[in-house]
């Protein structure tokens, strides 16, 4: 858990009065958040004091090469780029900001978690969390899908435990990291108890951002898809900014019918949509022929958020 956001500036640009006063600014605002924050030049400090407390602790500097430094020994570190510092080099960094007083704290707590593995939590509902999926999320996975109704419209997992978790590590650093949204693990508060799967997605052979959702077949009727679905539209439309969103039901599927005719969509046409796309394994070390490629029929709906 992130507790310390440490400014590390270069002593010729910490002279400079804008450069002093946005960091300066900035530590205030991160300690008015609750966290812990200070500043100081890079020539006053080493690499390794660092290194027992980088569970806790997010780096903000303004040199390239102390950023790659810090990176060696798996720090968590983000650059910070202005016109007194033009021509940095902060690549591979996960994260660059300028302006750094103007940046909002959730984004320092963001790039932390990214950096340490720490799921984002995406919105709250009254019931609800949506958060980014964990390898540990995977073992419940299987105990909503076991349910043979879980996957008579949709596709499964692998049948290895090992496979799904292989492919959600790579979704995790893939999609998470490069695309900021995907498919989310649903929680209930009041237990903490993994009920679901919401979220956004872009499938193949489509424009549209694709909504999708999953209800454990014992947390159903009790509002939680809808629940959840609306929230999620919501945070595409002010936070993601998207403007229109689809989603693909199985044709006879008249449950989920409902509850996105509920949530707004409208039934545009029926397409053929792909089911069996990832096959029954998932290996990062071996070739695994492609399975024999299966469509079924699908009512594409529509929402226009703005």
């Amino acid at each position: 858990m992130l507790k310390k956001v440490y400014f590390i500036i270069s002593k010729n640009n910490l002279k400079i009065p804008a450069v002093l006063k946005s960091t300066e600014e900035a530590c205030t605002y991160i300690k008015e958040c609750g966290y812990e924050s200070t500043y100081e030049s890079i020539e006053a400090v080493t690499v390794s004091e660092f290194i027992p407390s980088k569970e806790s602790i997010l780096i903000v500097t303004d040199k390239g090469d102390f950023a790659h430094e810090l990176r060696e020994a798996d720090i968590p570190v983000v650059g910070v780029l202005g016109d007194f510092n033009k021509g940095q080099d902060f690549e591979g960094l996960k994260y660059v900001f300028s302006d750094i007083d103007e940046v909002e704290v959730d984004s320092y707590v963001k790039a932390y978690q990214r950096y340490v593995g720490e799921p984002w939590e995406v919105l709250q509902t009254e019931r609800l969390l949506i958060r980014e999926t964990t390898l540990n999320d995977v073992d419940e996975f299987y105990e909503l899908y076991k349910d043979p109704e879980m996957t008579r419209y949709m596709e499964g997992l692998f049948e290895n435990p090992e496979d799904e978790k292989r492919y959600q590590k790579d979704y995790i650093e893939k999609v998470y990291g490069l695309m900021g949204f995907g498919i989310w693990t649903v929680v209930r508060k009041e237990d903490g108890k993994v009920i679901g799967r919401a979220g956004f997605s872009i499938r193949n052979g489509f424009d549209e951002i694709e909504l999708g959702f999953l209800i454990g077949k014992k947390y159903q009727r009790q509002g939680y898809a809808f629940e959840a679905c609306s929230a999620i539209l919501e945070y595409g439309k002010n936070m993601l900014f998207f403007d229109k969103v689809q989603t693909l039901v199985k044709a006879e599927n008249a449950v989920s019918i409902h509850i996105c005719e509920k949530l707004g969509f409208k039934t545009t046409d029926t397409v053929d949509v792909e089911e069996n796309i990832y096959g029954k394994e998932y290996r990062t070390d071996k070739n695994v022929p492609l399975s024999e490629a299966h469509f079924g029929k699908y009512v594409r709906m529509v929402k226009f958020l703005w």
